[in-house]
């Protein structure tokens, strides 16, 4: 393996030079097997890596990650999809693997926020896991390796120019790590800390009960925030998350952000999203965008006389905003993880409108009794595990 690779610009064409290297001398540990990744594309595949590595030790299943722009998109482990989640995803047509299962799920929790992410595989990419990144808009993927079969099939995309990335399994970072900020060198130990079972057996609120696939699922939820730019709050359920909110400034706006992301897929699954009648060749990227608004307040934009027969073959009845509050309250089950406390009750309020029963955050408001308060009155099971996890 080389010890540096130069890249044709960093984050913006005007970074130049830019270039990936060891300060110890000593070999990447990744190769390129296709195309020429960029600045922006490492990261992504370097923080995907350590996400879907973590998850598949602490869960034991295959795990896949969506990143773009150095947060999750999406993230999941390799559990059967239901007929009805195969088709929301859009495999239905395809015999799926484990690491398909995980990826497919993975891509298909924000498929807006998804278009050109950069995937990451626990696992060796199989064929099945080759032809859904196949038909995706991708921009490269990093795994610990391939099969023959998924290299032909991935190499043949985006006309030959697929980045494809392996990344040496066994590999360990120095537990000190270093950031250049304005000239500036930050210097902190890396975040090691292992996220399992253990952080969840601080339950504060009057319900105790946290059934196994939920603590997985919250589990699953405090890792992809581990590697999930500040502040973060992510929503799972069923071994994959069906929203994640990065970046926001407060904790109410990163609950609403990734609630919001969870409703959508919550009402993917309503009868009248899963019957529209879409027009045979429309492209994938717009039929997505036109599920999104058809869900959204402005579905009479997608439903305007001479414009819906551009996507469907007939003209579909709306959903309209009872239909879908009905239709939201009726979910149940779904897992939610905060990187750091929730300072106010608000947050439990709007997560509830998205069906979340469990609660994992580390605790330590001042308001801790509201926030346990708000999640009795709905009967939320919730943990404090004690440990933030802010990620810059």
């Amino acid at each position: 393996m080389a010890n540096e690779l130069m890249l044709k610009y960093g984050c913006n064409p005007n970074q130049k030079p830019a270039r990936i290297f060891m300060e110890n001398g000593g070999p990447l540990p990744v190769k390129i097997l296709n195309g020429r990744p960029g600045y922006i594309n490492f990261m992504d595949a370097f923080n995907s890596w350590q996400l879907v590595r973590e998850l598949k030790a602490a869960c034991g299943l295959p795990a896949a990650a969506s990143f773009k722009h150095v947060s999750p998109a999406g993230a999941a482990l390799g559990v059967e999809l239901s007929d009805t989640v195969k088709k929301i995803c859009f495999v239905d047509d395809l015999e799926l693997s484990p690491l398909a299962s995980a990826y497919a799920a993975a891509r298909g929790a924000d498929r807006m926020s998804s278009y050109g992410d950069f995937a990451a595989l626990s696992d060796v990419c199989d064929e099945q896991t080759a032809l859904v990144l196949k038909r995706e808009v991708s921009d490269g993927v990093i795994a610990p390796g391939y099969t023959e079969k998924a290299l032909e099939i991935l190499r043949s995309k985006r006309k030959g120019t697929y980045n494809i990335i392996q990344i040496d399994p066994d590999y360990r970072p120095e537990p000190v790590e270093h950031k250049d900020v304005f000239g500036v060198t930050f210097e902190q130990g890396r975040n090691e800390a292992v996220i399992g079972p253990e952080l969840l057996v601080n339950i504060v609120t009057k319900n105790h009960e946290i059934p196994d696939e939920a603590k997985r699922d919250l589990i699953l939820s405090l890792i992809t925030l581990k590697y999930t730019q500040s502040n973060s709050v992510c929503y799972v359920q069923d071994g994959r998350t069906i929203g994640v909110g990065a970046g926001q400034q407060s904790r109410i706006h990163c609950t609403r952000l990734a609630g919001n992301k969870a409703d959508n897929w919550l009402l993917r699954q309503h009868p009248k999203v899963m019957g529209l009648p879409f027009v045979a060749d429309i492209r994938r990227p717009d039929r997505d965008n036109t599920i999104d608004v058809y869900i959204s307040e402005d579905s009479a934009d997608v439903l305007a006389e001479g414009v819906w027969q551009n996507f469907f073959t007939v003209k579909p009845e709306p959903l309209t905003r009872e239909e879908k509050r009905d239709w939201l309250n009726r979910q149940t089950g779904v897992s939610l993880g905060s990187d750091a406390f929730f300072p106010f009750g608000d947050n439990i309020e709007r997560a509830h409108r998205s069906g979340v029963s469990y609660i994992a955050q580390p605790g330590g408001s001042i308001r801790d009794d509201n926030v346990i308060e708000t999640c009795d009155q709905y009967g939320i099971a919730m943990a404090f595990t004690g440990l933030r996890l802010f990620h810059h």
